[in-house]
């Protein structure tokens, strides 16, 4: 797989989000299914791969660390704090250096390394200067238990002042073509300051590889796409109609609607690090296919006039979640 730039390192341009292992889309895979996964995705390419202190409540930090502690040295390692799940569900976020320090430690010992390469602030925290927690990651960079940070979900102006109190590695937000709202301002702010952009969701939580037709019968009851407007019924069904022009550009490509998804995303900029995560071993074979996948600039901009913000039915989230998010940049 071809390679872009993170920081000081080259990772592969497709990485790998090991999410979908313990959080978030009804039940995990089971673990032997997990350790499948895990080790194909370094066979397939992924030499980035990204985790989180917060899914599955340390449980993902803890698989990557038992299956691939002894592969440690063959991948670059990212994952997140300041971000909490209490035990009746109410999101914490906390950016102070104290708390971030303690999430540190605990996920060192997770991930059994003395070493995390990229280590993201989960969610701003708003109660506190983001000076105040970039300083923290700085005595984290110092001490050597982080090669960089990166910020979640921050808008321009709060990435600038990061980088400009400590050099930032990486942003990592939400990107993909139903998903265009970095485009705004912050896909631009960090390809001027030399940021790498490591896009989550970028087939769109599944939307995009056009094998989830009925959310209604196919999601498990926890499935957090559940309580996502652009899943329910009123608009589900008008977003599956914009799948189907996509559909005849991949068969004319001879490639998956997924790939050809992820083939756009990697077109917008030589600085984008897309980072789909799946628990199948099938889809996670044809996710890494993608970086096989190219798109001259006019096919480029054909798919993109077709699924946009200005065509997708319904927001990201529901107003409550929409708190989380640094600015109107990331909320609609």
């Amino acid at each position: 797989m071809r390679t872009r730039t993170l920081g000081k390192a080259q990772v592969s341009e497709i990485g790998f989000g090991c999410m979908s292992l313990s959080h978030a889309y009804g039940d995990r895979p089971d673990r032997a299914t997990g350790e499948a996964v895990l080790h194909k995705a370094l066979e397939v390419g992924h030499t980035h791969l990204d985790t989180a202190s917060l899914y599955g409540l340390g449980h993902n930090e803890t698989v990557v660390g038992e299956v691939l502690g002894k592969r440690r040295k063959e991948f670059h390692l990212a994952s997140k704090c300041g971000l909490w799940l209490t035990p009746d569900g109410k999101r914490i976020i906390d950016g102070r250096p104290a708390s971030l320090r303690k999430t540190l430690e605990d996920s060192l010992r997770r991930l059994q390394t003395d070493h995390i390469d990229l280590y993201y602030l989960h969610r701003v925290d708003f109660t506190l200067p983001i000076e105040e927690t970039v300083g923290a990651f700085a005595d984290f960079i110092a001490e050597g238990k982080i090669g960089g940070y990166g910020l979640s979900e921050a808008g321009s102006e709060t990435v600038r002042r990061a980088h400009a109190a400590h050099p930032m590695t990486a942003l990592q937000t939400e990107y993909s073509l139903w998903t265009r709202n970095p485009e705004i301002s912050v896909l631009q702010t960090c390809k001027d300051l030399g940021i790498a952009f490591v896009a989550f969701s970028p087939l769109a939580r599944g939307y995009l590889t056009g094998r989830l037709t009925d959310p209604g019968e196919q999601l498990e009851p926890k499935d957090i796409r559940r309580f996502m407007p652009r899943f329910d019924a009123a608009n589900y069904p008008a977003n599956l109609e914009l799948l189907k022009p996509l559909t005849v550009i991949a068969e004319d490509l001879n490639c998956t609607l997924g790939q050809l998804s992820m083939a756009w995303l990697l077109a917008q900029g030589d600085h984008i690090i897309p980072i789909p995560g799946t628990g199948k071993l099938d889809h996670l074979i044809e996710n890494a296919g993608a970086a096989d996948v190219r798109l001259d600039p006019a096919t480029a901009a054909r798919i993109g006039a077709i699924i946009n913000q200005n065509t997708v039915h319904g927001p990201r989230y529901n107003a409550a979640n929409q708190l989380d998010v640094d600015t109107e940049e990331f909320a609609a």
